[in-house]
C-alpha cells in the first residue's frame, strides 16, 4: 500500500486542514508549558521542537502513522543486519563501525566486531606512526602533509569532521582534501607542498572511481616527477579500498591498505577506514571519542519509545512540512563556524538517500519524498538569505544548531553569537504584528514592509560544547532521521542508482573530447552543439 493511501495519512490530511492556519503566537499563548512539553535531552544533545506548527493531536497522529508503518520493527531490522538495501542485496550496518570494541555485534549469529577491530587496530598503528614522525618518506624525511583523495562519501564526511574538530587536531600536520576532477582542485592543494614530506590517502571502495583514480594518478605523477623513482610510491601512498588487485597494480603494498565492507555505504562511512585521515589529524583517542558519540545516539534511536526519540520526532516533523505544508526544502543553520561544512555534508546524506521517486514495491510514489537541504553558518546567513526566511513567500523549516560553551572564548563573541541564535528563532516564530508596529509609531506607509507574519517553524538542537562526542551524536541524529523518513515514504534510502546514468553517458563522450573517436551521429542537437563547441578549442 502506498503511504498516502494509508488511513493514518488520510487522518493527517484532514487534521492539517483544521490547524494549518493556527499561529505559534496562539499556541504559546494557550500553553505556557509548551516548551517544556516539547523538548527532550539524550546522547548529549538537547532538542526543543516547540516552535513547530503542531498541536498534541498532530504529534499523536504522526506517531500513529509511524506505528502503522511498523517503524519500530524497521529500526530493529536495520540494527540486526537484515538486507534492507534490497536493490543491492546488502545489509546496512554503519552502526557496527562505532560499536564499542569489547561489545559483540551479532548478525546472523556471526560477531562482526573482531573484523572491525582488526581494521581499527591497523588504523591506530599506522596513524600513530605517521603523526609521531616515525613514518618516513622516500628521502628519509618525516611526513608533514596528509592529502586525502576521494569523492562523495569518501570526502564530504571526513572534510566536514576535520573542519568541525580542527581545534582538536595536530597543528604540526597539514591535512588537505582533493575530490573534484577539475584539475584546479589538485593543483591548488599541492602547490605549496613538498613531495618528500607528503603522504596520499586514496579512498575508493573499488579503486576504479574515475574522479578519485584520475586525481590519484596525477598525484603519483607529481610525486615521481620530483622524486624520480617508481619505488617512492610505496612510502607515499596508502589505499582505503576493497580491491587488493587494483591497489597492488597502483604500486601500494598490501600492508599499506585499509579495508572496509559492502555493508558500509559511502555517505555513512566516515567512522570506517574512510575516516583514517581524521584518526591521523585528530589523534586515535579523539577518533574513538567521535565513535562513542555516534554510538550514544545509535543506542538512543534503537531503544527509546517513538514519542521520546529524537531522530523519530525530527523525521516525522520533516514529513509534516514536506508532505502537508508542501515545504520543498529545509535549512540547516549551525551557529558555529567549525560546522561550516555540515550543511554540505547533510546534502549528500539526505538528498542521495531519499531523493527517490520509486517506492519499495517498484511503483512511482504519489507524494513528495526527500527535501532540498541547504544552509550556512550563523551569523553569516543572517546577512545573506534570512530575509527570505522571514518575509519571503516560501515556507522553509529550519534547524538551528548551537553550543552553550565556545571552543574559542574571546571577549563576548560567543554571547553575541548565541543572542542572535535565540533571537532569530523567536523572530521566525512570532514575527512582529501590525499592532506592535503602530505602538512604536512606525509610519503608515512603512507598515506593510515592516510587518513580520512569523509562524515560520524551527527546531533547536543544543549541546554543551562542540566536542568529538557531541559531533558524533549530532551526525548520527541526522542519519537516523533520514532513515525514519525513508521508511515513512516507503523508499530505499541506501542505494543511489540516480548517479549512474550521468557517469555512463560521460564515458561515451570522453573519447570524443580526447580525440580518440569521432562524434557519433544521432546525438540530440544540444549535446551535439556542446561537444562541437568544446572541440573547437581543443
Amino acid at each position: 500500500m502506498k503511504t498516502n493511501e494509508r488511513v493514518e495519512w488520510q487522518k493527517l490530511t484532514k487534521h492539517y486542514l483544521q490547524i494549518k492556519d493556527l499561529h505559534l503566537r496562539t499556541l504559546f499563548g494557550k500553553n505556557p508549558d509548551r516548551a517544556a512539553q516539547m523538548s527532550l535531552e539524550h546522547a548529549g544533545l538537547f532538542l526543543d521542537y516547540s516552535k513547530n506548527r503542531v498541536v498534541e493531536e498532530t504529534l499523536r497522529l504522526l506517531f500513529e502513522l509511524a506505528r502503522g508503518i511498523e517503524l519500530e520493527a524497521e529500526i530493529e531490522r536495520l540494527f540486526s543486519g537484515k538486507r534492507i538495501n534490497q536493490t543491492e542485496n546488502r545489509s546496512v550496518l554503519h552502526m557496527v563501525l562505532r560499536n564499542p570494541p569489547d561489545k559483540p555485534y551479532l548478525v546472523d549469529g556471526v560477531d562482526l566486531m573482531p573484523e572491525v577491530n582488526r581494521v581499527l587496530v591497523k588504523m591506530e598503528q599506522l596513524a600513530r606512526r605517521i603523526s609521531s614522525g616515525q613514518w618516513l618518506g622516500f628521502t628519509g624525511k618525516p611526513i608533514k602533509n596528509i592529502v586525502n583523495i576521494g569523492i562523495g562519501g569518501s570526502d564530504l564526511g571526513p572534510v566536514m569532521v576535520y573542519e568541525a574538530l580542527k581545534a582538536y587536531s595536530n597543528r604540526n600536520l597539514v591535512l588537505r582534501y582533493i575530490s573534484n576532477i577539475d584539475a584546479t582542485h589538485l593543483a591548488e592543494q599541492l602547490i605549496d607542498l613538498e613531495p618528500d614530506e607528503t603522504l596520499f590517502l586514496i579512498a575508493s571502495k573499488t579503486f576504479t572511481t574515475q574522479e578519485t583514480m584520475t586525481n590519484a594518478s596525477s598525484a603519483k605523477a607529481w610525486l615521481l616527477k620530483r622524486l624520480g623513482d617508481e619505488s617512492a610510491t610505496g612510502r607515499h601512498f596508502i589505499a582505503i579500498s576493497t580491491n587488493a588487485e587494483k591497489v597492488a597494480a597502483f604500486g601500494i603494498e598490501p600492508e599499506n591498505m585499509l579495508i572496509f565492507w559492502d555493508w558500509v555505504g559511502g555517505r555513512y562511512s566516515l567512522t570506517s577506514a574512510i575516516g583514517f585521515s581524521l584518526m591521523i589529524a585528530l589523534g586515535v583517542e579523539n577518533f574513538h571519542r567521535l565513535r562513542a558519540g555516534f554510538h550514544r545516539m545509535d543506542q538512543h534511536f534503537r531503544q527509546s519509545p517513538l514519542d521520546v526519540n529524537m531522530p523519530v520526532i525530527l523525521g516525522l516533523l520533516g514529513v509534516w512540512y514536506n508532505n502537508f505544508f508542501d515545504a520543498q526544502s529545509y535549512a540547516v543553520l549551525p551557529y558555529d563556524q567549525y560546522l561550516s561544512r555540515f550543511p554540505a555534508y547533510l546534502q549528500q546524506c539526505d538528498m542521495e538517500s531519499n531523493g527517490k521517486s520509486v517506492d519499495r514495491d517498484g511503483n512511482r510514489v504519489g507524494y513528495q519524498t526527500g527535501p532540498i537541504v541547504w544552509g550556512e553558518p550563523g551569523t553569516n546567513g543572517q546577512h545573506a538569505f534570512y530575509q527570505l526566511l522571514h518575509q519571503g513567500t516560501k515556507l522553509v523549516p529550519c534547524d538551528f544548531i548551537g553550543f552553550a560553551k565556545p571552543v574559542n572564548a574571546i571577549g563576548i563573541h560567543h554571547e553575541i553569537l548565541m543572542a542572535n541564535f535565540v533571537a532569530q528563532q523567536k523572530a521566525l516564530a512570532f514575527g512582529k504584528s501590525l499592532q506592535e508596529l503602530k505602538s512604536e509609531n512606525v509610519a503608515d506607509n512603512l507598515l506593510p514592509y515592516r510587518t513580520f507574519e512569523g509562524n515560520r517553524p524551527s527546531n533547536t538542537i543544543l549541546a554543551e560544547k562542540l566536542t568529538p562526542e557531541s559531533l558524533g551524536s549530532l551526525i548520527a541524529l541526522y542519519e537516523h532521521k533520514i532513515f525514519v523518513q525513508g521508511i515513512i515514504w516507503n523508499i530505499f534510502s541506501f542505494d543511489q542508482w540516480g548517479v549512474e546514468l550521468g557517469k555512463q553517458l560521460a564515458g561515451n563522450i570522453l573519447p570524443v573530447l580526447c580525440g580518440e573517436q569521432e562524434l557519433a551521429a544521432g546525438q540530440d542537437s544540444s549535446t551535439h552543439a556542446l561537444i562541437t563547441y568544446l572541440l573547437k578549442f581543443h
